[in-house]
């Protein structure tokens, strides 16, 4: 904003100056060669750009924020040698020709006032309102002498904030931003390098989010002359070499004019060349270019029926290629983009991409939310004039960007109280550049960036709390805390019943958002005998048949073959009162299975006859339980505490090595009665953490 002010001759800047008398200033002004009743002739390409879009606007207070900018940045000049007035000019220009209402453009003509002049915030809220003065302050940089080095994160900090209260702050930003890049080359180039790098990393992004395409175009071009310019240069010549490639589209263009015309659709069809990034990326996916990929077919229309009209008459009257069909109207973008893509093949087998959208769509497709004029009135079409910033439709804003990326980027800010944690973040976090939504098990939404896992679904629904999640359930089956998620995904986190369990460092690996992030990292910070690898669960010395050597509560009916040798199989372990069957073995044993055990099934295949056996009197039994469930500290503690309360006693115990965060227990266990199995299970599935407790179902054996 401020970087390229210089004022020859004037004296340092101090903190305490005289206030301004903004009337006489005003006076003065009005009382010049400009009268009353005009605008000054320097804003007049302004206020015609400004009534295109807003033919009732009042321009009156244009004309005193123009006096005012002019009479305080007087004597100032940019390091290009021009008048520095005409930075303000410039950066209010590029807001009103894409349709910016009159109070953006009164704070865009005052918005260097209070850092580069001695007007004060004061002195705008008096005479401009409460508006306006918040506008102009969330876009005033804080000062180097205050904050050091972290005066430029936190600056981005202090606009973020107030960009989530008025999304206008950084509409202003952004316009100034390409004014300063536009006009860069007069700087050093590692002050060039430096801009550049911070606008590739934040600033575009942040165009992209709110969806002003018109000017993050332009700035992907301004960096990549700067940081890129061998590329630039070639992709500069591609394009000057092909200067005729716009023929070819035109040729396309009158086709499909013909097509929609006979159809009786009324449309008007535009060649939209691609900027230089545009063309630099689409020559590093296809190679060598042909005419018509140096720009696309813009197909508008009046309604949103007549998008998919023009879709069907494409499609029949030409070749389409399907891979390139894309439906962002039934499916908008996060940043608002509307549009249906596709792309088609004529008879001379040139292929033509195609955008097909309303008058509306493609307004806010080029200017996003500066298209859509005040969203903070109870209409949010924007009067033109100051309107109350809290006003909204039964006390709500009305601000469509606001419950998503924005929301979630000013909740883990507060969390970041540390200037480098807070722009590290903020750069990665800009760099998702898609976003997903997924459900609630209650019908809410969460919106999330691409590539999310269940661990960001759990801090997105509930914050801290979900330092207690042990899994979760994606389109209802259970799934672990890494599993990412797709776009329009079921998703509910589960939380073990312990508050007091916390997450593990491999979390880390899963998480995407930096609010799960930020949290895990503080916890584990907080906690670090949480961060120490744990010691392998004990694996307690079994056998094959450890389970089967034991005799069994079963009787063999079959004569010659005594109750001893009769033992329970291990692939079902029947317990009482399970129907069972028998088979005779090697070594005159009978081993007893439970009735639907595949066992029974082999058994019969390989001609074993069935014995017939009963349970006899004795009420103990033994049982082999396989407890499947999310890894955690204490599993294993609080596994064996609720089988010995519920009267259990442990005979083998088995833990498998952990796989994506679950863990396999297998436990052979003597019960006092049978009876008490049911509740035994039960007992061990309250354990949290614990998503499954089944009878074990090893492979059968002969």
């Amino acid at each position: 904003m401020s970087a390229e002010a210089t004022n020859p001759g004037a004296p340092s800047r101090r903190r305490a100056r005289p206030r301004l008398d903004l009337r006489r200033l005003g006076r003065a002004a009005l009382l010049g060669p400009t009268a009353r009743d005009r605008v000054p002739d320097a804003i007049g390409h302004v206020a015609e750009a400004h009534r295109a879009h807003h033919p009732d606007a009042d321009l009156a207070i244009l004309r005193r924020a123009y006096v005012l900018a002019e009479s305080s940045h007087r004597g100032q000049f940019r390091k290009s040698g021009e008048p520095y007035i005409t930075h303000p000019l410039a950066v209010t220009l590029i807001l009103a020709e894409l349709g910016a209402e009159t109070t953006t453009l009164t704070a865009s003509l005052l918005h260097d006032t209070v850092e580069d002049t001695d007007v004060t915030l004061d002195q705008v809220r008096a005479e401009f309102g409460e508006e306006v003065c918040y506008l102009v302050d969330g876009v005033t940089k804080l000062e180097k002498v205050d904050y050091g080095a972290a005066a430029e994160p936190e600056t981005f900090r202090k606009m973020l904030v107030a960009t989530g209260n008025d999304v206008r702050v950084m509409s202003i930003k952004l316009a100034d931003r390409l004014h300063n890049m536009r006009t860069l080359g007069v700087m050093r180039p590692e002050k060039q390098a430096r801009i550049a790098k911070v606008t590739r990393d934040v600033l575009i992004p942040l165009a992209e989010r709110l969806g002003v395409q018109a000017l993050k175009t332009e700035l992907e071009d301004l960096v990549f002359a700067i940081l890129h310019p061998e590329e630039y240069e070639r992709t500069r010549a591609l394009i000057a070499e092909n200067a005729d490639a716009g023929d070819a589209l035109a040729a396309v263009a009158e086709s499909v004019r013909t097509v929609l015309r006979e159809a009786g659709i009324q449309a008007e069809v535009l060649v939209r060349p691609r900027h230089f990034v545009s063309v630099h990326r689409v020559r590093l996916k296809r190679g060598d270019l042909s005419g018509t990929d140096f720009g696309r077919l813009l197909v508008l229309v009046g309604e949103d029926a007549d998008c998919y009209a023009v879709l069907g008459e494409l499609h029949t009257c030409f070749t389409p290629l399907i891979s390139e069909f894309k439906d962002f109207i039934a499916a908008p973008k996060f940043n608002l983009y509307q549009s249906l893509h596709t792309a088609v093949a004529g008879s001379d087998g040139a292929v033509a991409e195609v955008l097909i959208r309303t008058h509306q769509m493609h307004r806010v497709a080029e200017a996003g939310v500066v298209a859509l004029g005040n969203p903070y009135t109870a209409d949010g079409t924007g009067s033109g004039g100051a309107a109350d910033a809290s006003a909204g439709v039964d006390g709500e804003r009305a601000d469509p960007t606001r419950p998503g990326w924005l929301s979630r980027l000013l909740e883990w800010q507060e969390a970041a109280p540390d200037p480098d944690t807070f722009w590290t973040t903020l750069q990665a976090d800009l760099a998702e550049d898609r976003e997903i939504t997924v459900f609630r098990e209650d019908g809410g939404t969460l919106g999330l960036p691409a590539g999310a896992s269940c661990v960001d679904a759990a801090y997105a629904q509930y914050g801290e709390a979900a330092h207690a999640c042990v899994g979760a359930r994606v389109n209802g089956r259970l799934a672990a805390l890494a599993t990412r998620l797709g776009d329009g995904d079921t998703v509910q986190p589960l939380l073990a019943q312990d508050a007091a369990s916390g997450p593990s460092p491999d979390w880390l690996d899963h998480a995407r958002t930096p609010a799960a992030r930020i949290a895990i990292t503080g916890w584990l910070a907080e906690h670090p005998e949480a961060a120490k690898p744990q010691a392998a669960a004990p694996r307690a010395p079994t056998s094959p048949g450890g389970g089967r050597r034991a005799a069994a509560n079963a009787v063999a009916e079959a004569p010659g073959l005594p109750a001893a040798t009769v033992r329970l199989a291990g692939c079902c372990t029947p317990v009482p009162p399970d129907v069972v069957t028998g088979f005779a073995v090697r070594g005159g044993a009978v081993t007893v299975h439970r009735g639907g055990c595949p066992g029974v099934s082999r058994m019969r295949a390989m001609g074993r006859e069935p014995v017939e056996v009963r349970w006899g009197r004795a009420a103990e039994c033994r049982v082999t339980l396989v407890a499947e469930a999310f890894g955690r500290p204490r599993l294993l503690a609080d596994l064996t505490e609720a089988i010995a309360t519920a009267g259990a006693a442990v005979v083998s115990a088995t833990v498998e090595p952990p796989s994506e965060q679950r863990v396999r227990h297998t436990y052979t266990l003597q019960l006092q009665d049978a009876a008490g199995l049911p509740a035994l299970m039960r007992a061990m599935r309250d354990v949290a953490g614990v998503y499954d407790v089944s009878r074990a179902q090893h492979p059968a054996s002969a």
